[in-house]
């Protein structure tokens, strides 16, 4: 009975879909909730009584920078859903575990505003997307093993691998800058993020 359960459990693409935009809709609706996590101290060499207002820039831009995050994701995840026949048990907990990990995005979204300067807020909020990265990849992997991707799209498994490793690399890059400004990792994964949002409309537009 266990077998045949396994079997017939988690097909549904259509139901996957539907939980994956709810998840994605509540995340980025949290981004810009306000959060009140515990008040850090100044970096070293800051100055004491700064204005209240000198951190809104960060803030905003952290916020861009997920909402991009988020975007991006769901637009990865929803192109690789198109492309299967149907799923399977593990696929279907493979891409539950990819919310799970989208679920957590507001709340690492709001160390690093919080912890604007401090290289740990960064590192976690990039493990966060290393993750999402990490575990769409696996997801496409398996529905190839388990013969769960159209036949048409077999043969662009190389491209799509690719798209995601490198993008993967170039977060990490980004996020290594860290050890010298935070500010210069935070603004180099916005470029990265802007590039994979806009490239491919701005191509579509003008390369005939």
């Amino acid at each position: 009975m266990r077998g045949h359960y396994n079997l017939i459990a988690g097909q549904s693409i259509e139901r996957l879909a539907a939980l994956s935009d709810g998840v994605f809709a509540v995340a980025m609706t949290l981004l810009a909730l306000p959060r009140h996590p515990p008040p850090a101290p100044p970096p070293p060499g800051a100055r004491a009584g700064g204005g209240a207002p000198a951190p809104l820039a960060p803030r905003l831009l952290v916020y861009l920078m997920s909402f991009l995050t988020l975007g991006i994701f769901w637009v990865g995840q929803q192109t690789q859903l198109n492309q299967f026949e149907r799923a399977d048990r593990d696929l279907s907990w493979m891409h539950l575990t990819f919310l799970f990990l989208v679920s957590l995005m507001p709340f690492s979204t709001a160390l690093m505003a919080e912890f604007f300067h401090y290289r740990t807020a960064m590192v976690l909020y990039w493990f966060n997307i290393f993750l999402l990265g990490i575990v769409l990849l696996v997801s496409w992997r398996l529905a190839l093993r388990h013969g769960l991707v159209v036949e048409a799209m077999r043969a662009g498994t190389a491209a799509i691998e690719r798209r995601i490793i490198v993008a993967q690399a170039l977060y990490a890059l980004g996020a290594a800058l860290c050890v010298f400004s935070t500010s210069w990792s935070l603004g180099v994964i916005i470029v990265l993020q802007l590039n994979y949002a806009l490239a491919p409309a701005f191509s579509r537009r003008w390369i005939p």
